[in-house]
């Protein structure tokens, strides 16, 4: 089974990515939210005990994405941090690593609620205060109807259950001028999704993109 699921979105053909991004073939544009990085260590500074490991995990998965496809530019449609940046977040080091090891991607960050510090972090990242027109797509943080394109976002990390299971999918939610993209961090939470009858649900299960039948 293809990891991929190619399908036109306004009128351009895209892929939803097992992996839970989306890829823009025409610009080659790999676009994802919600990687909240640093989430582990602010839990861990709060006093809430959790394994290590978090961040490397998901830059690994990132990391081959990018293998995997030819990406010009990497899109971050917020909350690519969780809280503040130390110094010495030993998150922090590993993401230098990695954008070091991709510094021909051009990467932008669309601000969202957690990136309060990201302009001071030294990211190497293009960051954008609001919503960016790409057209035919409007790319955002908080998923809300935009009158000038397609609105891509995240923020509200969809998940979906399927029938006969406990574990909860998190889950692309399409509709006709609005994409929600699942949160890429695995360390995340979920806001368990309720199709609309003019929605499609694409679910991503151990890094297939899945598209369910009709609600």
């Amino acid at each position: 089974m293809a990891a991929d699921l190619p399908l036109r979105l306004a009128g351009e053909e895209v892929l939803l990515c097992g992996e839970r991004a989306l890829y823009w073939p025409r610009r080659r544009w790999l676009l994802l939210a919600d990687l909240h990085l640093g989430k582990g260590d602010a839990f861990r500074r709060a006093g809430i005990a959790l394994p290590r490991g978090g961040t490397g995990h998901d830059l690994a998965r990132l990391e081959a994405l990018l293998r995997r496809l030819p990406v010009a530019q990497l899109w971050i449609l917020g909350d690519m941090l969780h809280a503040g940046v130390a110094a010495d977040a030993a998150w922090l080091a590993q993401w230098r690593r990695f954008r070091q090891a991709h510094a021909d991607v051009a990467l932008h960050l669309v601000r969202g609620n957690h990136d309060r510090a990201a302009g001071t972090a030294a990211l190497d990242i293009d960051l954008h205060p609001g919503a960016v027109v790409q057209p035919p797509f409007v790319f955002a943080h908080e998923p809300r109807p935009d009158p000038r394109g397609h609105v891509i976002a995240g923020h509200l990390h969809p998940v979906v259950r399927l029938p006969g299971m406990r574990r909860r999918w998190p889950a692309f939610h399409l509709r006709q001028a609005l994409t929600l993209l699942p949160a890429f961090s695995h360390f995340t939470g979920g806001q368990l999704l309720q199709a609309l009858p003019d929605g499609r649900v694409v679910v991503c299960v151990e890094g297939q993109a899945i598209a369910l039948p009709p609600h």
